[in-house]
């Protein structure tokens, strides 16, 4: 446990819009105005923001590309007595953006941080996508390829409650696509896209439906795709039968059809490895 003595200054974690400028709150601006300096990810988009609230705080770059190196003399600046605000280019510091090295070395020095919440794509995709929201698990951008997306991938596949996915829009068909190849074609899903601005969109249906729908009418903007978590009940014998043989018949060996069975279905490894070896 850790507590700050009250010397040092503070380390605001400040939310800012993803889109819509009326979700700016009263107390981000009074904080960012009153603060030392903002560390902003792209300090040239940031200054358009600050500008409209006549926020007048010297902005400094912090991002993944130098945050290593400028750690340290943050925290240094904090512990002398400097309080801070960092941001994001849209939404909450830390999700899916830079920020955590910051915080947790702040933290680590006896720093007080204070959390500024406002706005967050992910939670504003949640509550209108019409699925369960008492439980998730965001991932975040899901890995490019390899071992870690078909690892991540899986794990969507066994959730037993929502998931939420960040997309970029080029990339969006082609997950949805693999998603449904991956077994989830079935579950309820919905895709957000331009939150909180004039054209923004929350599109439900199946994974499998929405795949086919973006094929045909390419994304603009920030992507988030809310996922339905896995049903209760296991698949009946015949079901899994269903699925060796689709898999089969599209070339999988008999080992890749008993680790999907198992992931993907839940399948006993008994039972996954006769059905892969039927006739």
């Amino acid at each position: 446990m850790s507590t700050a003595p009250g010397t040092e200054g503070v380390l605001y974690v400040v939310s800012t819009p993803i889109g819509n400028l009326g979700d700016m709150t009263l107390r981000a601006i009074e904080t960012l105005r009153t603060v030392a300096v903002i560390l902003a990810e792209d300090t040239r988009h940031s200054r358009k923001l600050l500008d409209h609230f006549e926020i007048g705080t010297p902005l400094l770059a912090y991002h993944e590309h130098n945050e290593a190196k400028a750690t340290p003399p943050l925290v240094a600046r904090l512990k002398r007595g400097e309080s801070m605000a960092i941001i994001t280019d849209a939404g909450t510091p830390l999700l899916s953006d830079p920020g955590a090295r910051l915080v947790s070395a702040a933290i680590e020095g006896g720093v007080r941080i204070v959390p500024i919440p406002g706005a967050s794509a992910l939670l504003a995709a949640l509550v209108g996508a019409g699925l369960p929201a008492d439980r998730f698990t965001f991932f975040g951008f899901l890995a490019r390829k390899g071992k870690d997306r078909d690892r991540e991938i899986a794990e969507l596949r066994r959730l037993p409650h929502t998931a939420i996915v960040y997309e970029s829009p080029n990339r969006l068909a082609d997950t949805l696509a693999e998603l449904t190849s991956s077994g989830l074609g079935e579950r309820r899903a919905a895709v957000g896209r331009e939150l909180t601005k004039q054209f923004e969109e929350l599109t439900r249906g199946t994974v499998d439906e929405l795949a086919r729908y973006y094929e045909n009418v390419p994304p603009r903007g920030e992507v988030v795709i809310v996922i339905e978590g896995a049903r209760e009940s296991a698949p009946t014998e015949e079901t899994l039968r269903e699925r060796a043989r689709d898999l089969r018949a599209a070339g999988a060996s008999a080992r890749d059809v008993v680790a999907t069975l198992m992931d993907e279905m839940g399948a006993p490894r008994n039972l996954a490895y006769r059905l892969a070896h039927e006739p």
